[in-house]
């Protein structure tokens, strides 16, 4: 509980050590104006606080209370997230907080939330401040969500949730602040001595537990912070960390796709290769359907450490100067394994692979999937994957808040932030065994979950298994940037304030990648017996259907390293030639300024506020990788430059007391993804797949005009029913240009055959076929689309209803958002008309809370619709996308005493699953997994 006593008299200063949860109540009482009204009244003379009492605010309610009046309060569109009290930020995690707020979705990576979208727009196109400065923290996880993230797109898992004292979301733009967002600018803020008042210490544990992985998952967190020498100078210090272990269990294909050519069909000769018995369709008709690439059940697991710390100095020698310096520290910790019981053969092409299948029985659906079948001379596979990964991440910065005149002020910043992500292990062993009699996969009674039987194999036998790939691929990727600006705010009347400001940032992204020369297993490790080397893996919590393999033998890769001296370099070297796509980097400096006027008037006796400005910047890019010449790869660098000026406008018209009206409109930029700058081009074999991945570092950003109109109706205390309306013109789209199943020699960016043969020949891939099959993947720009939608949110404690009910309340929120942008080919015409990636059309929030100072307890529920994720999708179909999600949660705290608290909590109560498909209209399985329910149970001690 927090008790807030404002002062009879006293005014509150810049750089005021008030909290700021204190500070947002008292703007909520209009405390602000009186502690004004106290500063001008002559000495001795009545101030407007003389008839304030002691109010008192507590929890849940209260948080809501401070991000309800900082929105009011506020000429652009915001929300925002604080706190309810010291170092208890709402959720476990950031990004499961910012789902709460209207218009922004998630995406989840092993049960967590991960990365944010905003009003439809991907979590590239958002902006992600930490402490005033621009920064950039990116994980590695499973290939199915993304594998190393060496994109633009903020990894909020990297943080643990105890270090921010509030997340702010910007969605409409100002001259004053930095270019680089289409959806929204998310701005982080960790906790600052002078935010407490003296001396502060509070730690807490919780005990996790997870229903899937059963196992118990502990974490805790420690806050220290004090004032020195009259109030001038604090120090601060926290801490956190966490350890959390679950399973992420399911079944996948890694897509279906189309026979249509004798290479990469049943064998067509109907009499020797096509038994029949029991089937519904023709040879001709289980040829030219869809077949699921790789049908295999998966078993994830995941160990996770997170640690993380702050340290904040804050010196305010005068009343008119505030120096702030904030450190941050991050390391997240992630081991993982991947097994797989699988058939790759589906996706194989030539007379050793598909060609030789016999179908025994089989079903074509209506839409053109092959969704059952019996089948002889099947190869089967099981494979056991292990990633170490690690990302490092720490970020210092240095603010200025100096008062010059009584009206002239001066704010600056340095900063430094770097991100690292290692990935030093990343083995895959595989094991095959072949010419499997009886095979079976069914997919009618339940596309997610099918039935896939090994017919005549045993595969809980490791002798029945035969060593075929070594795998190993380490990786990384670092993101740095460093960022000084400052800016000056003259109030020339009391209506008329005028600001203006340089910056310069320079940003530095860089990725290595390494491979063995050739993934083939030898001879001398062929031969190890794989019993010596063996585990076996049960499937467990996804209710695979009866008849399926749940128990199989697998490869054991600690054993095996010992046995083959996996990570001894003279027998296993490694090399960036077979994957020089992924060894690249940028440099980006960027040169801005701005200048802005906020005025302050009444219209037609309705007071006005808004912000006019103009922020103008240059952009100079130099993006260095690998291309493949004639003469072999040579490494390249090319130079790119643009400018943007952005133009901005907010106004907000009170219309009544307790009605306004919003409107933004501005121009608005978002740089182009870091893989698409790639000046090379990578050549990759993964298993039957051959792709070549082109990049384009002469690409311009994505640029649009976004326009904005809400209305605010703040009708009662704490309450607020709000709907908004915008509008996005994307004028500047980059999207990757597909083309599929084609002959190397039709690559756009004329490559020599002789690469795709040499990384056949590395791959160990059918020479006969090498030439033919190959994907294509080149960024351009394109023309875009338009964005428009809808967002509706109401909140209200039910302090009209008597006892106990009127200390329930609700936030209620739904969005609307749809669009259309014309995806094209590599002629440049329009193939498909379809929505944004990572757009969902429908996105809605609802919590129920009770709170009472004493007891609190609130339960959400999150909704997010269907999303495309990759359009056209490859291997002929329509499109990728991932299915709609509800996540459930909990959570209940007892205050025992002012000083101690003990808290339960659920999380995704619902076992929600991760659903990806492919073609909207057949939905074909792409990926489906369930990582269980989480439970804590916590305590907590502050003074």
């Amino acid at each position: 509980m927090t008790r807030l006593r404002i002062a009879r008299g006293t005014a509150v200063p810049m750089g005021s050590r008030m909290s700021t949860v204190s500070i947002a109540v008292a703007m909520l009482l209009g405390t602000a104006t009186a502690a004004a009204q106290d500063a001008a009244a002559p000495q001795g003379q009545a101030s407007a606080a003389d008839s304030l009492e002691e109010i008192i605010v507590t929890g849940y309610r209260q948080s809501l209370n401070a991000a309800l009046n900082t929105k009011r309060a506020s000429i652009v569109a915001v929300d925002q997230i604080v706190a309810d009290d010291i170092a208890a930020f709402p959720e476990l995690n950031l990004a499961e907080s910012v789902q709460r707020i209207p218009g922004i979705s998630i995406q989840r990576d092993a049960g967590e939330g991960r990365q944010i979208s905003v009003r439809g727009l991907g979590p590239q196109f958002t902006r992600v401040r930490i402490n005033g400065m621009e920064a950039l923290a990116t994980i590695g996880t499973s290939d199915a969500n993304g594998g190393t993230n060496r994109d633009r797109a903020f990894d909020f898992n990297v943080f643990a949730s105890e270090l921010f004292n509030s997340i702010t979301v910007r969605k409409t733009a100002s001259a004053d602040v930095e270019e680089g967002a289409l959806g929204a600018t998310v701005d982080l803020r960790v906790a600052r001595p002078f935010d407490y008042n003296g001396f502060t210490f509070v730690t807490g544990g919780k005990l996790g537990y997870n229903d899937l992985g059963d196992d118990f998952n502990p974490r805790g967190t420690v806050l220290i912070s004090d004032t020195f020498g009259d109030g001038k100078f604090g120090a601060l210090f926290s801490a956190a960390y966490s350890h959390r272990k679950l399973l992420d269990n399911g079944s996948s294909t890694v897509r279906w796709q189309q026979g249509g050519t004798a290479a990469s069909n049943f064998n067509a000769t109907l009499g020797s290769n096509y038994a029949g018995s029991g089937s519904t369709a023709t040879l001709a008709e289980i040829n030219n359907a869809f077949r699921p690439r790789i049908p295999r059940y998966d078993v994830y697991g995941d160990d996770q450490k997170r640690l993380g710390l702050t340290g904040s100095l804050q010196f305010a020698p005068t009343d008119g100067t505030l120096l702030t310096l904030d450190n941050l520290y991050a390391k997240f910790d992630s081991q993982r394994t991947e097994t797989y019981l699988e058939s790759p053969i589906f996706s194989s092409n030539g007379a050793n692979g598909i060609n030789k299948v016999r179908v025994q029985a089989a079903e074509v659906d209506e839409h053109n999937s092959l969704v059952y079948g019996v089948f002889d001379n099947v190869d089967i596979r099981t494979e056991d994957r292990f990633d170490d990964m690690t990302t490092k991440f720490r970020q210092h910065t240095l603010t200025l808040e100096q008062r010059l005149t009584d009206t002239l002020s001066l704010n600056a910043i340095a900063g430094y932030a770097k991100s690292e992500f290692e990935n030093p292990i990343q083995t895959t062993l595989i094991w095959d065994a072949n010419n499997v009699q009886g095979y079976t996969y069914d997919y009618r009674a339940n596309s997610r979950l099918p039935v896939l039987g090994y017919g005549n194999a045993n595969v809980t036998d490791p002798n029945a298994w035969h060593l075929v790939q070594i795998r190993q691929r380490p990786n990384g990727a670092d993101n740095t940037f460093t960022n000084f600006g400052a800016d000056l705010a003259w109030n020339a009347t009391d209506a008329l304030k005028l600001t203006g400001g340089a910056q310069f940032k320079k940003y530095e992204f860089s990725t290595t990648s390494f491979r063995l020369p050739s993934e083939t297993a030898v001879s001398a490790q062929a031969t190890v017996p794989t019993s010596s080397y063996s585990q076996l893996v049960k499937l467990t919590g996804v209710g695979a259907p009866a008849g399926t393999a749940t128990v199989w033998a697998t490869p054991d890769l600690d054993a095996a390293a010992g046995l083959m001296n996996l990570y001894d370099r003279s027998l296993f070297p490694l090399s960036i030639n077979a994957d020089l796509g992924n060894n690249r980097s940028v440099e980006e400096k960027d040169t801005g300024g701005f200048v802005a006027a906020q005025l302050s008037t009444s219209l037609f006796g309705i007071p006005v506020k808004g912000d006019l400005g103009v922020r103008y910047v240059r952009t100079q890019q130099s993006s260095t990788g690998w291309q493949q010449l004639s003469g072999g790869a040579q490494l390249i660098t090319v130079d790119h430059s643009y400018n943007d000026t952005l133009p901005s406008l907010n106004i907000v018209a009170n219309l009544t007391d307790t009605f306004l009206m919003r409107f933004g409109a501005a121009k608005v930029m978002a740089r182009t993804g870091l893989g698409n700058l790639n000046p090379g081009g990578a050549v990759s074999i993964s298993g039957q797949l051959k792709t070549v991945t082109a990049g384009n570092p002469l690409l311009d950003p994505t640029r649009a005009t976004a326009i904005d109109l809400a209305g605010e109706w703040y009708f009662a205390k704490e309450s607020l029913l709000s709907v908004a309306l915008f509008y996005k013109d994307i004028t500047s789209f980059v999207q990757t240009v597909r083309s599929t199943n084609q002959p190397f020699s039709n690559n756009p960016i004329g490559l020599p055959d002789s690469v795709a043969t040499a990384a056949c020949a590395a791959q160990g891939a059918d020479p006969a076929t090498c030439l033919v099959g190959w994907d294509f993947n080149i960024p351009a720009n394109t023309p875009g689309g338009d964005l428009k939608g809808f967002e509706v949110s109401y909140q209200q404690p039910f302090a009209f209803l008597p006892a106990p009910f009127n200390n329930f309340g609700t936030i209620l929120n739904y969005t609307y958002v749809d669009s259309k942008v014309a995806y094209r080919d590599s002629t440049g015409a329009i193939v498909r008309q379809a929505t944004l990636t990572g757009l969902s059309k429908n996105g809605a929030n609802a919590t129920v809370y009770y709170d009472n100072g004493k007891w609190s307890a609130r339960v959400s529920a999150a909704y997010r619709g269907d999303y495309l994720t990759t359009v056209p999708g490859r291997n002929g179909n329509a499109e990728e996308g991932t299915k709609s999600t509800l996540n459930l949660d909990f959570a209940a705290a007892w205050n025992v005493t002012d000083a101690f608290q003990l808290s339960l909590e659920g999380l995704n109560l619902t076992n929600e699953a991760q659903d990806q498909y492919v073609d909207t209209a057949a939905d074909r399985l792409s990926y489906y997994h369930l990582q269980g329910r989480e439970y804590l149970l916590g305590a907590r001690y502050k003074f």
